[in-house]
């Protein structure tokens, strides 16, 4: 129904952005990579998927049709819901995810919250035929989840407010606490709890 926005960021938040677009504000949910990339009183445009419930009207938004594609695509598996989609792209990029699933890597995608073993086996074998091959380039080696989640948490850091010195001590202080270095969500809180004590 509203396929994307364009607008002034006007606020970005730890879980959303709000877009004014034509006089109103919309509040679009997005994960941390994609939240890094916006600035607040910068021009942005979010490609949008538009999630409808009994108890809720809720916009996602993502950096590019491709990963909006995924978030699509993935919420037909058996038991995801947008939440858990969401979850799966703030972990992994488009072509991560195809890869786990054409590769069987069940390891790959339960290291996204909210997913264990069966569901990632679910996910693979129900969208093994669907969801294509990877489409980036084949020669190039992916970066490992820790290096992607750690470069995300530090372009959130960053993108709220904070110097690149700054966020990558709050970052390598976290890793070393011991946290998940794959949990996007979970480190970004806790380096911000860090940056907040400082």
């Amino acid at each position: 129904m509203i396929s994307y926005v364009r607008g002034t960021v006007t606020g970005v938040n730890l879980t959303s952005a709000v877009v004014e677009v034509g006089g109103i504000g919309l509040q679009v949910l997005c994960s941390p990579g994609t939240l890094a990339s916006l600035r607040h009183g910068q021009e942005a445009q979010l490609a949008t998927s538009f999630v409808v419930r009994e108890d809720s009207m809720t916009l996602f938004g993502f950096l590019d049709e491709d990963e909006r594609a995924c978030f699509e695509m993935v919420q037909t598996a058996s038991g995801v819901g947008p939440k858990l989609a969401q979850a799966v792209m703030a972990v992994m990029t488009p072509d991560g995810l195809r890869r786990a699933i054409a590769d069987d890597d069940v390891k790959a995608l339960t290291r996204v919250p909210g997913i264990g073993q069966k569901g990632a086996q679910r996910i693979i074998l129900e969208l093994r035929d669907r969801i294509g091959a990877p489409v980036g380039a084949s020669g190039s080696p992916a970066p490992s989840a820790t290096d992607a989640g750690r470069e995300q948490v530090l372009q959130g850091l960053v993108g709220l407010g904070w110097s690149v010195k700054e966020a990558d001590k709050a970052v390598d202080a976290v890793l070393a606490d011991g946290n998940d270095p794959t949990d996007v969500g979970g480190l970004l809180r806790a380096a911000l709890q860090k940056l907040g004590k400082a």
